[in-house]
């Protein structure tokens, strides 16, 4: 009998927290439920957007394969406008600032390799469109806003090609003996065997430097 008491003790208190929480814990499982559900959903959703970008973007790559720069544009435009939040779309846009940049358009390349700055979550591919824009302001002769790129802190694997141009940028500036500086951390940095070594020696043998 005492145990039966218990158990219905028990019960009648299990009534009672039904009775002040069931409708909130009924709700909050409601909303855990709708949450998974929509998670799910949104994965699919991404999945869906990776997939169609990256036949976007293989059609912009022959494209480009084959000189069409207006296809170039309208497929770059396209992978942009549509899946923005897909890796394709600053890889896109890059293309498209390489076409423009070919075709003599430098404002629309320097717009794109921002976007693609500005947009990409992925550590490598900003720094390479940071270089690439660096490159396309020295071509115009300006060094201050080259600089102010080169600045950002980048990884070890770019290291070469940031202190490179910061020593072209330096140059322009007629900063030589800092130009000599970025040449030489340039050179310290670069592998024995590139082909590039040689280039960034014949500019620092030009400024007087010592190649190594």
């Amino acid at each position: 009998m005492t145990f039966d008491l218990e158990e219905q003790e028990k019960l009648d208190a299990l009534k009672d927290w039904w009775k002040r929480y069931g409708t909130w814990v009924t709700g909050a499982l409601a909303i855990l439920i709708i949450a998974a559900a929509g998670s799910q959903w949104w994965k699919h959703q991404q999945r869906e957007k990776s997939a169609q970008a990256a036949v976007m973007y293989g059609a912009l790559q022959l494209a480009l394969q084959a000189n069409q720069p207006k296809a170039v544009k309208d497929d770059a435009a396209a992978i942009i406008d549509k899946y923005p939040g897909t890796p394709y779309a600053p890889r896109a846009a890059m293309i498209a600032a390489s076409s423009n940049a070919r075709a003599g358009d430098m404002k629309s390349a320097q717009a794109q390799l921002q976007w693609a700055i500005d947009h990409t979550r992925e550590d490598g591919i900003k720094q390479l469109a940071l270089l690439r824009l660096a490159a396309l302001l020295l071509e115009q002769k300006n060094p201050a806003g080259a600089l102010k790129l080169l600045d950002a802190h980048y990884n070890e694997a770019f290291a070469v090609r940031f202190n490179d141009l910061k020593g072209d940028a330096l140059v322009q500036q007629n900063k030589l003996a800092d130009a000599r500086a970025s040449y030489k951390i340039a050179l310290e940095k670069i592998d024995a065997q590139s082909p590039f070594r040689k280039y960034i020696e014949v500019k620092l043998d030009a400024l007087g430097g010592e190649p190594k």
